[in-house]
């Protein structure tokens, strides 16, 4: 494994980061979500990326569990805040200071942690002054229930004016954690060149496109059983978007360039994020205790720029790439 500065703070992390949306607590049991996570240590992973909306605060408590007895001090625990959480009432999502004040305590308890490492705000929230969110988080960090705080998918102007309060109230804004790969790139014009001038790093999810960059779906067939596109508590729809033919057929032709590096095509997509300098870690997932070591193996793969320059040919312009695409919900979800 190998690891890399978060931002501009001295906080290293591994470059393969474990996250648990869409499994824990949802897509797999509780004894094959721990199996997981060992896996991960195992690869030398330390850094951990949940979220308290994941299965309904559910994947929080399964991390916790399965971090149980391990050295805190070596793990990095990053989750998040904004979605609805808990009976889901009208406090119960968003980023007032009463949610993130809330929020904070029952992540810990759950996670059976003292502080997160990271806090970030899963959304940006329209209903709520950004003065007022900037403070709160400020306040969770200044009484220790968290080191640093971050963003996901934010804009570059509200990275902008985000950094901008952050730095007035003396704490550090230092990640993003944008949906990012070879087939969704909308972050590269605006948000990568802004955050490398805030001094701000992405921690980026879905490197593997929610597993279409593995090859396994076929333009035409039927997704393969037990496969993402084929689960209904969640994965079916989060993968939607990317099963269009052509979208698949270029995916196709990514084959021959793994096949030439002798890595998979997980591999091939994951070592593909960690190749932007503003990429500090990427997000990846896993139902199987396998896939958490296939996966691991991307770490320290460097891809020459010819290699880079065949993988754009292979994608074309089936890759998104409009920045607009990067948007929080206009109202707080219900």
């Amino acid at each position: 494994m190998e690891f890399r500065y978060l931002g501009n703070s001295g906080l290293k992390i591994s470059e393969i980061i474990y996250g648990n949306w869409l499994t824990h607590g949802s897509q797999v049991e509780n004894d094959t979500a721990t199996e997981c996570v060992h896996a991960a240590l195992d690869a030398g992973i330390t850094t951990f990326d949940t979220a308290d909306a994941y299965a309904n605060t559910v994947a929080e408590q399964v991390l916790g569990d399965a971090l149980k007895n391990q050295r805190r001090a070596s793990l990095e625990i990053f989750t998040k805040v904004y979605w609805p959480t808990g009976p889901k009432g009208h406090n119960d999502v968003g980023l007032s200071r009463k949610h993130i004040l809330e929020s904070i305590d029952g992540s810990l308890q759950r996670l059976g942690t003292d502080y997160v490492d990271l806090y970030q705000a899963h959304r940006y929230d329209h209903e709520t002054p950004l003065e007022e969110t900037m403070q709160a988080f400020a306040d969770v960090v200044r009484s220790g229930k968290a080191l640093y705080i971050g963003v996901s998918e934010w804009t570059a102007d509200q990275l902008r004016a985000g950094h901008a309060l952050a730095k007035e109230l003396n704490v550090q804004l230092i990640s993003n954690q944008p949906q990012y790969s070879m087939l969704w790139r909308v972050i590269e014009k605006q948000v990568v060149p802004t955050s490398g001038e805030l001094g701000i790093s992405q921690i980026v999810w879905s490197p593997v496109a929610q597993g279409v960059l593995t090859g396994k779906y076929r333009p035409g067939q039927q997704a393969p059983e037990g496969s993402r596109a084929a689960d209904t508590k969640g994965g079916a729809d989060a993968i939607r978007g990317f099963l269009r033919d052509e979208v698949l057929t270029a995916v196709q032709g990514l084959q021959p360039i793994a096949d030439e590096l002798g890595i998979t095509m997980a591999q091939l997509a994951v070592a593909w994020v960690l190749q932007n300098q503003n990429v500090s870690g990427a997000i990846v997932g896993a139902s199987r205790p396998e896939q958490v070591r296939s996966n691991a193996a991307a770490a320290g793969i460097r891809l020459s720029g010819d290699i880079m320059g065949r993988i754009d040919e292979a994608v074309g312009d089936v890759a998104q790439t409009d920045p607009a695409l990067t948007a929080s919900p206009a109202r707080r979800p219900a």
